[in-house]
C-alpha cells in the first residue's frame, strides 16, 4: 500500500488530493522524473490544453531529468519508439537540469518525424528554446530531406518552410539567440517568426513547395540523411506541430515560459 497516494483514472493523486493530468502522468512515469520537474510537466500540459493547442502538437520535448534517457521522450506520446517520435541522441551532447546541449561538431538527435508524412504543407510549426547567447549559422531544428525543400529553424536568424528565397522569413537584427523561438506557417502565403511573446517578422509571399521527405533533426540539419550545420545551443524545450495563430503563439510562449521558470532555467 502506498501511503499518501491513490490511483485514479486521471493519473496519480498527489498528497494535496489533486490528480495529475493523465497525459502528464504518462510522461512522468516514462521519463522517471519527480518533484518540481513532475509538477512543472503537469502544469505545462494543463496550460496547453486550456489554451486549446495541445491537439496541435505532434512532438514536445521538455528536456527534463538531466539524462539522455529522460530527455528523449516526446511529451505528446511518451513511448520509446520511432513511431512515437522519441529522440535518439548521437555524438557528444551534454545533459543537465538546464536541458540538452549539443557540442556544435557531431551531436544531434533524430526526431523520426518526417514532414512529408506527418505535417501539412501550409500548416506547421517548429520551436526551440535557446539558453545560449551566440547566434551562429547552425540549424537548431530542421531538415533538407529531398535536396529541394527545406524545413528548418535557426534561432535569431530565420525560419524556412520550402525551397527558394521566397520561403525564408529572416530575423537578423539581434546578436542574442536566447529565448523561445517559433517559426510557423498558417497558409501558403502566411509565415511568421516569434521570439518569446513578440512577432519578429512575417511573409505573405505565396509558395507551393513540398515538405522534406526525411526526418527532422534536433541540433543539426538532416541533409539527405547526413547531419550538417551542427548547433551548440542549449535546448530547454523544442516542438513540432501544426501552425499556430498569433494568439496561439503567445499562449504557447506563456505556457513554456511558465514551465521553464518553475525549473529556474528561464531566459
Amino acid at each position: 500500500m502506498i501511503i499518501g497516494k491513490a490511483i485514479s483514472p486521471f493519473g496519480i493523486k498527489r498528497r494535496n488530493g489533486t490528480a495529475n493530468d493523465a497525459d502528464a502522468q504518462a510522461f512522468i512515469t516514462a521519463s522517471g522524473i519527480s518533484g518540481t520537474e513532475a509538477t512543472a510537466i503537469n502544469t505545462l500540459v494543463v496550460n496547453l490544453k486550456s489554451a486549446n493547442i495541445w491537439t496541435k502538437m505532434k512532438a514536445l520535448y521538455p528536456m527534463v531529468g538531466g539524462t539522455a534517457t529522460s530527455c528523449k521522450f516526446n511529451l505528446k506520446n511518451p513511448v520509446d519508439s520511432n513511431a512515437a517520435y522519441r529522440l535518439v541522441f548521437s555524438g557528444g551532447g551534454t545533459f543537465s537540469a538546464n536541458g540538452y546541449q549539443p557540442n556544435g561538431t557531431n551531436a544531434y538527435a533524430n526526431t523520426f518525424l518526417t514532414p512529408s508524412t506527418n505535417l501539412t504543407l501550409s500548416n506547421f510549426h517548429l520551436s526551440f528554446y535557446s539558453r545560449t547567447l551566440t547566434v551562429g549559422t547552425a540549424i537548431d531544428i530542421g531538415g533538407n530531406g529531398n535536396l529541394a525543400s527545406y524545413t528548418h529553424l535557426r534561432t535569431a536568424v530565420n525560419f524556412v518552410s520550402g525551397a527558394g528565397a521566397t520561403t525564408v522569413v529572416p530575423f537578423t537584427t539581434t546578436t542574442d539567440a536566447r529565448g523561445f523561438w517559433l517559426g510557423t506557417k498558417r497558409a501558403a502565403n502566411d509565415r511568421a517568426v516569434f521570439r518569446n511573446n513578440l512577432k519578429q517578422n512575417s511573409s505573405a509571399t505565396s509558395d507551393s513547395n513540398t515538405l522534406d521527405t526525411l526526418p527532422l533533426f534536433l541540433g543539426a540539419q538532416n541533409n539527405a540523411g547526413t547531419p550538417v550545420l551542427y548547433s551548440s545551443k542549449q535546448c530547454a524545450f523544442a516542438s513540432i506541430g501544426d501552425g499556430l495563430t498569433d494568439a496561439e503563439a503567445l499562449a504557447f510562449y506563456n505556457a513554456v515560459q511558465t514551465f521553464n521558470t518553475t525549473l529556474a532555467r528561464q531566459v
